[in-house]
């Protein structure tokens, strides 16, 4: 297509442009050993400065590791450098000629009795670190997530989108692959699974918007990357935290850890007790095949949705040699959560000519229990040389979801029995995984890398629904609900990727892909099998300029897949209501995407961009169509909201993300991303007549989120933070969804010396987070506000015990090459 080609142009011709108009400046290697003065003990996380000479301009850094070693690239020339521990009295080293690769030997630094009794240092990470290939959010900074959960998280992260059913989307797109630890989630359900994770066992989020060959090639919109906490210092140290909030947000966290010579050995427990009120309002007016109104009706739905819940992760690592190079980590994670939702249905009732005729109460009460397990293993080898190295992944998971709901209608005016109906879904997925990677430096800027993934998933759902006719008969089977449906998915992938760097200024990464997919999707009560075998190679091509220290350039491709699941493919409705149901498609195909992406980042003293230009073209793109299920109720059809496959989808979009540091006490983050989407292609039914529907899906689209993150430090040490976002609204094939825009608000404060923190939060401050959609059918036109939860006020304490504030948060500033997503 053109725009491909313009895009690939003007890469190549920015890049080439700059290639022969920069200046060649000699690397060197800077090194060194940092030690305890009195004890020669190696200190771990000293963090080194290098500065211009003479000034306080900042050209790169590092820190030391567990045995005080460091290493850091830089430009030949004069610099400061700089030595600083917190307890310890700063080292200076000025005017340094570091001409050639330089070994400084061991730096020694001294207790400082004065700054251990009066000083704390407060060293925080911004709170999203950019790179070109990905963004890293830091939890631990985010005054939001308090007594929040991983969907809080997800929501707050620039890019990122949750919507009001909890589904994930990324830069708009919800073709999105959500990992834990680099492992796909062991839920059954993604979206409920990130309701339940409590906010505080999570270390950071890596939002990776086109991954390479090393990464799994599931998720046409990218990756989200959850990172789960896992102690890093010394001794036993800690932090709990306890949350309040209205409506009932009440939960229990700590996090802690032991570590010593031989062995670390971390552990996370929380418990939660919540309550998610919603509200969802639909006004329908329902014609005959004529154009004329029939009927009119105002539905209106609250929720009240209980939770309590246990989540546990205990995990030890161990150092199987003295350089500690070589470790084995293993690890346990429990998951426990028992929830109900009441939800209160009415159905208003108006005739041809908006006459009242009656009013229809739907009561439903429903019960889930979801319990999961997980065993993880983790074997890390590295090697002499740096970079060198080999690790081998297992893990081996067991999760159930059981649903239970009682649904009760009758006639308000005249409390006549209309029905009673229940449902159950006992679910059960059992999902192991095998992964080695290794890493092959072969020169310096010169890189191998190979790996094998195996993920071998099986889930089950048996789905039934009873009714009876009389509110005294025996319950019978609804058939067209009740089934047995069972998937059950093999992926093997094997992959490879070379990189090099040119001038020490451009880099080049080349990969490929393979997977096998194996397939069984099976309805077990019907006798329904259905296998599917298909191979896959996904190539991917990632081209990186550094036009000097502070600014970079990339041009990036992949192909990526989106193989359908959960509420895709599971034929079983949703029957909270009976005239609007949700119908999956088990003979939806996988969609193949490719996957380009201009990236430009700059850094100045106090303001960081990061401009990406992206074209996604996708095939068999997956599209909920709302049709008539062909049948009436009460003389009002009933409408399905099902998935199929699309001929053509294509996303053309830009997105900046800017980190400014106004003030010392004062730092913004903001995002804009928009985007045109343009699909094709054709959705044929059957109406309530009996006569074929053509229902064309060509259209074109544009739409814009922004999001702006303000976090000011006040007076008395009180930490204030802000999130605002807006979603425009959007032009569908069936109608379209409205703008809307909402806002967080945070205050936190130090106290105990430090040692403890209060925070106040308020979630959704203007109750104004809604999905608001218009609906246009042959038949049917509706109006729709669906709110998942309403505006949440909540308290939280956190109480560190032998540690600093954000102490565990110490990491090495990243050199140029990796903070520029370098992958070698």
């Amino acid at each position: 297509m053109s725009i491909k080609k313009s895009i690939l142009f003007f890469a190549f011709l920015l890049a080439t442009t700059s290639v022969f108009s920069q200046a060649n400046f000699k690397k060197v290697k800077l090194s060194g050993k940092v030690l305890d003065k009195k004890s020669t003990a190696p200190i771990e996380y000293a963090v080194i400065t290098i500065l211009k000479t003479g000034t306080i301009e900042i050209v790169t850094g590092g820190t030391s590791d567990a045995n005080g070693d460091f290493s850091i690239d830089l430009n030949s020339g004069n610099y400061d450098i700089k030595f600083e521990y917190s307890g310890y009295t700063t080292v200076e080293k000025l005017n340094q000629n570091i001409s050639s690769d330089t070994n400084l030997g061991n730096i020694l630094l001294q207790e400082d009795a004065k700054v251990i009794e009066e000083v704390v240092i407060r060293t925080e990470k911004t709170t999203v670190d950019i790179k070109l290939d990905k963004k890293v959010y830091n939890v631990g900074q985010d005054l939001m997530v308090k007594g929040g959960t991983v969907s809080d998280v997800l929501d707050n992260i620039p890019s990122v989108a949750v919507d009001a059913e909890g589904n994930v989307s990324l830069r708009g797109n919800e073709n999105v692959r959500v990992l834990i630890d680099g492992k796909p989630s062991n839920a059954i359900s993604v979206a409920d699974a990130l309701r339940i994770l409590p906010a505080d066992a999570i270390d950071k989020v890596e939002v990776i918007t086109n991954p390479s060959a090393r990464y799994d090639a599931e998720g046409g919109g990218g990756i989200v990357n959850i990172i789960l906490k896992k102690g890093k210092n010394k001794g036993l140290n800690g932090t709990v935290i306890a949350t309040a909030g209205d409506p009932k947000n009440n939960g229990l966290s700590a996090n802690i850890n032991s570590k010593t010579d031989h062995y670390n050995l971390f552990t996370t427990i929380g418990y939660n007790d919540r309550n998610n009120p919603g509200r969802t309002k639909i006004n329908q007016e329902n014609f005959d095949s004529n154009g004329d109104l029939v009927s009119y009706v105002e539905e209106r739905r609250n929720n009240d949705r209980y939770s309590k819940g246990v989540n546990a992760n205990f995990g030890m690592e161990f150092f199987l040699s003295e350089d500690k190079k070589t470790t084995w980590t293993n690890s346990l994670n429990y998951r426990k959560n028992n929830g109900n939702n009441y939800e209160d249905v009415k159905y208003f009732n108006f005739d041809n000519n908006r006459d009242f005729v009656n009013t229809r109460l739907r009561d439903n009460n429903s019960d889930s229990k979801n319990e999961a397990i997980e065993f993880s293993s983790n074997f890390l080898k590295n090697f002499k040389k740096s970079g060198h190295k080999l690790t081998i992944d297992a893990s081996i998971s067991l999760n159930k979801e059981d649903d239970f709901t009682n649904i009760y209608g009758s006639i308000l005016e005249t409390n006549s029995f209309v029905s009673d109906e229940r449902t159950s879904k006992l679910g059960r997925q059992n999902r192991n995984l095998f992964q080695t990677d290794y890493v092959l430096p072969i020169k310096e800027n010169t890189q191998f890398e190979a790996g094998y993934r195996g993920s071998y998933t099986k889930s089950s759902s048996d789905y039934q629904v009873q009714e009876r006719v009389n509110q005294f008969d025996p319950y019978t089977n609804i058939a067209e609900f009740t089934n047995n449906f069972e998937y059950i998915e093999n992926v093997s992938a094997f992959y490879t990727q070379f990189g090099t760097k040119f001038f020490n200024k451009l880099s080049v990464l080349a990969g490929l892909r393979f997977e096998n997919t194996n397939l069984e999707i099976n309805q077990l009560l019907t006798n329904d099998f259905n296998k599917r075998n298909y191979n896959n190679l996904f190539p991917s091509f990632f081209l990186t300029y550094e036009l000097n220290d502070d600014a970079n350039i990339s041009l990036n491709y992949s192909k990526r897949i989106s193989r359908p699941r959960d509420r895709f493919i599971n034929p079983f409705s949703s029957y909270t209501s009976n005239i609007n149901l949700m119908v999956g498609n088990p003979y939806l195909n996988p969609s193949l995407t490719d996957a380009f992406d201009i990236g430009f980042l700059r850094k100045w003293k106090d303001v960081t961009l990061s401009t990406s230009a992206y074209y996604n073209h996708s095939t068999d793109a997956f599209q909920f169509v709302r049709k008539e299920r062909g049948d009436l109720i009460n003389g009002i059809p009933v409408i399905i909201n099902t998935p199929f496959n699309l001929g053509e989808d294509n996303r053309l979009g830009m997105e900046v993300t800017v980190n400014y540091t106004l003030k010392k006490w004062w730092k913004l983050n903001s995002n804009v991303n928009f985007f045109y989407n343009e699909t094709k292609g054709d959705y044929q039914y059957y109406n309530t007549s009996n006569n074929l529907v053509v229902q064309n899906f060509d259209y074109k689209s544009s739409t814009w989120t922004t999001r702006l993150t303000s976090k000011i430090n006040l007076p008395y040490k009180i930490d204030w933070q802000t999130n605002a976002t807006y979603n425009a609204g959007q032009k569908t094939a069936q109608g379209k969804s409205k703008g809307v825009a909402s806002m967080n608000l945070a205050f936190s404060r130090d106290i105990l010396k430090e040692k403890g923190t209060i925070s106040f939060n308020v979630n959704d401050v203007f109750n104004s987070r809604k999905r608001i959609q218009d609906l246009n059918l042959p038949t049917v036109n509706s109006y729709s506000e669906m709110q998942w939860r309403v505006r949440q006020i909540s308290f939280s304490f956190t109480y560190r015990f032998n540690k600093q504030k954000n102490e565990r948060e110490k990491q090495p500033k990243r050199e140029p090459q990796e903070e520029n997503g370098g992958e070698f």
